[in-house]
């Protein structure tokens, strides 16, 4: 009894082993695979642009004087020769009153003598001071209008005006800030290429840019003009896009970024989780029926989700693009949709490998 022993539990072993190497056979993994395509990409140009007013002044006082009256509102629009303050000119109206008196009297003493020349009682010297004396006097009317005028501050175009600052009766400086007015029916996006990128634009190119403030809204452009001189401490050009704005979304002062659609091609495109990486080798994995084979390719840029194809597989192979984490060199797989008589060939593929 005792003798049959050891040979009951070597056979007992035995058993459990072969159970286990059973356990340890798997099934092919399951992926995901397609066939690879040509895709349009577009080699662009990325940025970061800063949005300016298509045409923006600072309305500021030209005297030191006391304000009148002040003909805007906060943020309201404002038309173009609209009044948008008018400063005291009491003393101004008093001088041109004086100004236009004087200018009259000499034009009457002018015809005066005038008259008493053509009957030979005044001589041409005469006539010619006093011509000076009332283009002197019309001179200064004139002078006294404009020192009115220039109390009256108007849009020089039209556009919105920023919050107020100053009130009526307030005494201000010459150069004080009255308002500023900006007109942002458009926006001029102002941006810098590199040097090396130079080549790659031109005016006329559409743009694309995004803002912090209105992120899954893209805004479209057109590139406007593109300085003629490169700053030679960045080795940069700065480049101006003019971009429609007719709901005033965009505001002068927003950092926007900024893709220029520069060249498009037809080239392989594939998944980008369907790329692996090894150092600076990129591979993809290539069904040969049920078979993935490791296949190195030359990759370009990534774009939309998908990596460009150079070199490597041709257009029409099925790649792996779910599971190339499972999956080695000649690994049997199957695929999603496969046929019960398909999962028994990969099966068995499986425990050929093993």
């Amino acid at each position: 009894m005792r003798s049959t022993l050891p040979v009951i539990l070597v056979a007992l072993c035995l058993a459990g082993c072969g159970g286990e190497k059973e356990k340890k056979a798997r099934p092919p993994a399951l992926v995901e695979a397609v066939a690879i395509a040509p895709t349009r990409f577009t080699d662009n140009v990325e940025a970061v642009g800063t949005a300016l007013a298509n045409e923006q002044v600072v309305l500021s006082a030209p005297v030191t004087e006391r304000i009148d009256v002040l003909n805007f509102t906060d943020g309201g629009f404002v038309s173009k020769g609209q009044v948008i303050a008018r400063m005291a000119v009491g003393q101004e109206k008093a001088e041109l009153a004086a100004a236009e008196a004087t200018a009259l009297q000499a034009d009457q003493q002018l015809k005066r003598i005038q008259a008493l020349k053509s009957r030979g009682f005044a001589t041409g010297a005469t006539v010619e001071q006093q011509i000076a004396l009332a283009s002197s006097a019309r001179a200064n009317a004139d002078l006294a209008r404009a020192g009115i005028g220039d109390r009256t501050i108007r849009a020089p175009f039209s556009g919105w005006v920023s919050l107020r600052t100053v009130s009526p009766g307030a005494v201000i400086t010459a150069g004080t800030a009255i308002a500023t007015v900006s007109d942002i029916s458009r926006i001029k996006l102002d941006f810098t290429v590199p040097e090396t990128r130079l080549s790659m634009i031109r005016e006329g190119m559409p743009i694309k840019a995004v803002s912090a403030a209105w992120p899954d809204r893209p805004f479209n452009g057109t590139i406007a003009t593109i300085d003629p001189v490169i700053d030679p401490a960045t080795r940069a050009v700065r480049v101006r896009a003019i971009m429609p704005n007719p709901d005033k979304a965009l505001k002068p002062g927003m950092l926007l970024t900024v893709s220029v659609f520069s060249r498009e091609r037809q080239s392989l495109g594939v998944p980008e989780l369907a790329v692996i990486g090894d150092g600076d080798e990129r591979f993809v994995f290539v069904l040969d029926g049920r078979t993935a084979k490791r296949t190195k390719v030359e990759t370009g840029i990534r774009q939309n989700g998908l990596v460009e194809i150079l070199g490597g597989v041709k257009a029409g192979q099925k790649i792996v693009t779910e599971g190339v984490v499972k999956l080695t060199d000649g690994a049997p797989v199957r695929l999603a949709g496969d046929k019960k008589g398909d999962d028994d060939k990969g099966g068995k593929a499986a425990k050929a490998a093993g």
